[in-house]
C-alpha cells in the first residue's frame, strides 16, 4: 500500500518530538514493502529553527542517518490532490494547517479512495480546545489519539467519526541499549536530562525534580534541549550539570549510554488534564536500557510496570533518594534497565504500532491485514476504539 503522512516535519526534530515516532513508523512500514512518503510545509517552524540554529548540515545529516526516508516540501501552490490520487492511506498530523486539514478531507468526500486518518499527539485538545474544535474532521475515517485520555476527550466532544487509541513507541532499530551500539561509550557521567523547556508549563517541576536534586546531590551530567530561558540557564549554572543545547534525536542512544540515569518530568497538561500519557522520551529511554526515574504521573493504561521498569518520585525529596539509590546500587540500576527494556520489546516498539495501524486501517476500510507481521498473541493489547 502507499502511505502518505502529512507531518510538521520529518527533516527536523528541533522542539518537535513527533518526528521521532513518525520516522519509526514510516521506516517500519517501508521495511514491510509499503511505499511511504512524508509531506511537510516548506516554512515549518521546526525546520526553519533547525536551519537557523544549526545550519544546513544538520538537515543533510538526517538524510545520511535515515537513507530509507523521503520527504517532500510543499508550499501554497502545491497540488495536493494530484499527489493523493494514488494514495491508499493518508495520515494527517494535528500540527497541519487547519485549511489543509479541511482540504484533504474534501478530497476524501469527493470520492478519493484512500483511508484518511487524523493523528493527534499533543495536549491542544485541552490547552487550546477551540483550535481543535474548529478543525473539520467530518470527512476523516478515524482519529488516532496517542492516549486513552485524549481519545475520551475526542469522543466526549464529538470530534471525528471513529476514535482509536494509538500510543507512541520506540524505534528499536535505532534506540538500542549500550551493548548493541556499534561503539558503546563508557558511562562516565551520572545524570542526563533530554527535553525542551517549552512554554514554562513544567518550570516548577523542573526545579523540584531536576535542578534541586542535582544541586543537592552534586551530580555531574548534561542537559539537552531548546527554548531554555535565562532564568532556567542561571538555575542550571548553580549545579554541576552542563547545558548542551539541542541534541539530534539520532544521537540520543549514545548520549544515554554515557550516563547512569535519566528523568521523565511530564508537562503539566499530561498530569492534570490528560493523565496517563507518557512522552516519547519514556519509550526511548527504556529502549536504550538506562535507569529512569519519573516525576509523578499515573500510568492509567497499564503501559508499564512502575517500580520495576522505572521508579516514581512523588516529590523532590524522593527524587533525590531514588537517584542516589540508582547511582549507588548497581544491581538496582541493572534491574531497572533490564525490566524497562523487556517491556519495550514486548509491547512498545514501532513494529507493534504498525501492527495496530494496519488493524485500524482494516477496521475502517476493509483492507486486509498482513498476517505475517501481526504481533504474537499476548504481546500487545488490541487498539481501543469509541464511536459517537
Amino acid at each position: 500500500m502507499r502511505f502518505i503522512l502529512y507531518t510538521h516535519s520529518i527533516i527536523s526534530d528541533w522542539n518537535h518530538g513527533n518526528a521521532h515516532f513518525q520516522r519509526g513508523v514510516l521506516r517500519e512500514l517501508k521495511s514491510r514493502g509499503h511505499d511511504v512518503l512524508a509531506l511537510e510545509p516548506e516554512n515549518g517552524w521546526s525546520r526553519q529553527n533547525l536551519l537557523r540554529e544549526q545550519g544546513p548540515e544538520a538537515a543533510a545529516r538526517l538524510a545520511r542517518e535515515y537513507p530509507d526516508l523521503s520527504s517532500t516540501l510543499y508550499d501554497d501552490a502545491f497540488d495536493h490532490e494530484a499527489l493523493l490520487a494514488d494514495a491508499d492511506v493518508v495520515i494527517v498530523h494535528e500540527w497541519t494547517a487547519p485549511e489543509l486539514v479541511a482540504r484533504i478531507g474534501r478530497a476524501r468526500r469527493q470520492g478519493a479512495p484512500f483511508t484518511l486518518l487524523f493523528h493527534d499527539t499533543h495536549h491542544r485538545a485541552v490547552s487550546a480546545q477551540r483550535e481543535i474544535a474548529d478543525l473539520i474532521l467530518e470527512d476523516y475515517d478515524a482519529v488516532l489519539a496517542f492516549g486513552e485520555a485524549l481519545r475520551e476527550r475526542y469522543v466526549h466532544a464529538g470530534w471525528g467519526r471513529r476514535v482509536f487509541t494509538w500510543h507512541e513507541a520506540a524505534d528499536t532499530s535505532r534506540f538500542l541499549p549500550p551493548d548493541r551500539l556499534d561503539e558503546a561509550p563508557a558511562r562516565t557521567e551520572q545524570l542526563i536530562w533530554i527535553g525542551n523547556w517549552g512554554d514554562g508549563e513544567r518550570a516548577q517541576e523542573m526545579s523540584s525534580f531536576l535542578i534541586e536534586p542535582a544541586r543537592n546531590l552534586a551530580l555531574s551530567g548534561n542537559v539537552h534541549g531548546v527554548r531554555y530561558p535565562p532564568a532556567a540557564l542561571d538555575a542550571l549554572g548553580r549545579t554541576r550539570l552542563t547545558y548542551r543545547g539541542w541534541l539530534a534525536n539520532h544521537d540520543v542512544p549514545a548520549a544515554f549510554a554515557r550516563h547512569r540515569a535519566t528523568l521523565h518530568v511530564p508537562r503539566r497538561p499530561y498530569v492534570e488534564s490528560l493523565p496517563g500519557i507518557p512522552t516519547i522520551r519514556v519509550f526511548e529511554a527504556l529502549a536504550c536500557g538506562i535507569p529512569l526515574v519519573c516525576a509523578p504521573w499515573e500510568d492509567r493504561e497499564g503501559l508499564f510496570r512502575p517500580g520495576r521498569d522505572y521508579l516514581v518520585a512523588p516529590d523532590g525529596a524522593r527524587m533525590e533518594r531514588h537517584l542516589r539509590a540508582v547511582l549507588d546500587d548497581p544491581d538496582l540500576a541493572a534491574s531497572l534497565a533490564r525490566s524497562g527494556l523487556e517491556t519495550i520489546r514486548a509491547r512498545h516498539t514501532c513494529r507493534h504500532r504498525v501492527d495496530e495501524l494496519l488493524e485500524i486501517v482494516a477496521a475502517v476500510s476493509g483492507r486486509p491485514l498482513e498476517p505475517a507481521h501481526r504481533t504474537a498473541p499476548g504481546g500487545e493489547p488490541s487498539v481501543k476504539e469509541a464511536t459517537r
